[in-house]
């Protein structure tokens, strides 16, 4: 516990300061974190050995979290007048109002457009937009000296997109993180929770507000694509909750 608490407070002030801070280190200390991960955009050319498109395939902030999270200097911000997600340090996509959502006659509750934090998730792996396309940058970062691309998490082949070299030839394939617009074949997501009530037997009651003991979570009572995927704890295959064989059975009940 001890250990953990150090670790949080080393990158609580590291982030404070806006100083340049070795996460990969942080990262080798503990598991269940971003820190290292393929989430932690710092440093990541560098970890993986790559020296060639360092600074130019998208930008290093020198922060793991303000690719999500508003950066502690602009705590308080609000992104949404600059075209942000909700709650959110990355921008909304153009596509937000486009997405084919799951839809099924037996969908207890039908959505028309993603929550916002499944929008966030969906900002990078939707493929539309750069992976470094935050509203906010952190003290100190300078637009002049940003040469990056801006590359997309998009399996075609342009100049736009990492597939250009992550086609499965030159680097390892890149298609199976590129979800697209096309949701129809995806778990259905931003629905309220049909175990909150009776009324359908096919699914099990939450343990407590906030979804299941397992991990499982529900958000204002919905289901999101961060109920069944945990981005900061790489220790299970896929960012899943719980292990696959067991991780449909958390709600459903067949």
């Amino acid at each position: 516990m001890k250990q953990r608490l150090s670790q949080f407070i080393r990158l609580v002030v590291a982030l404070s300061l806006g100083v340049g801070v070795s996460f990969s280190a942080l990262a080798a200390e503990g598991t269940n974190t971003i820190l290292g991960t393929k989430h932690d955009f710092t440093g990541l050319n560098k970890r993986v050995g790559v020296v060639a498109m360092s600074g130019v395939a998208f930008s290093d902030y020198g922060s793991p979290c303000v690719y999500c999270h508003i950066p502690p200097e602009q705590d308080g911000a609000d992104s949404t007048p600059f075209g942000g997600i909700e709650g959110w340090n990355r921008f909304r996509p153009a596509t937000e109002h486009s997405y084919d959502l799951y839809n099924s006659r037996t969908l207890d509750n039908k959505v028309k457009a993603p929550s916002p934090i499944s929008l966030l998730c969906l900002s990078c792996h939707d493929g539309t937009m750069g992976v470094d396309m935050t509203v906010f940058r952190p003290n100190g970062w300078r637009s002049s000296d940003d040469a990056a691309m801006h590359l997309r998490i998009n399996g075609d082949n342009n100049t736009m997109n990492c597939a250009k070299c992550h086609n499965g030839r030159v680097a390892h394939n890149i298609a199976i993180k590129h979800i697209g617009t096309d949701l129809t074949n995806d778990h259905p997501i931003s629905m309220r929770y049909a175990g909150l009530s009776s009324a359908d037997l096919d699914f099990r009651e939450p343990d407590g507000p906030y979804g299941f003991d397992n991990g499982v979570k529900l958000y204002d009572e919905r289901v999101e694509c961060a109920s069944c995927h945990n981005v900061h704890n790489p220790d299970i295959q896929v960012l899943l909750r719980d292990r696959a064989d067991r991780l449909c059975e958390t709600c459903h009940i067949k």
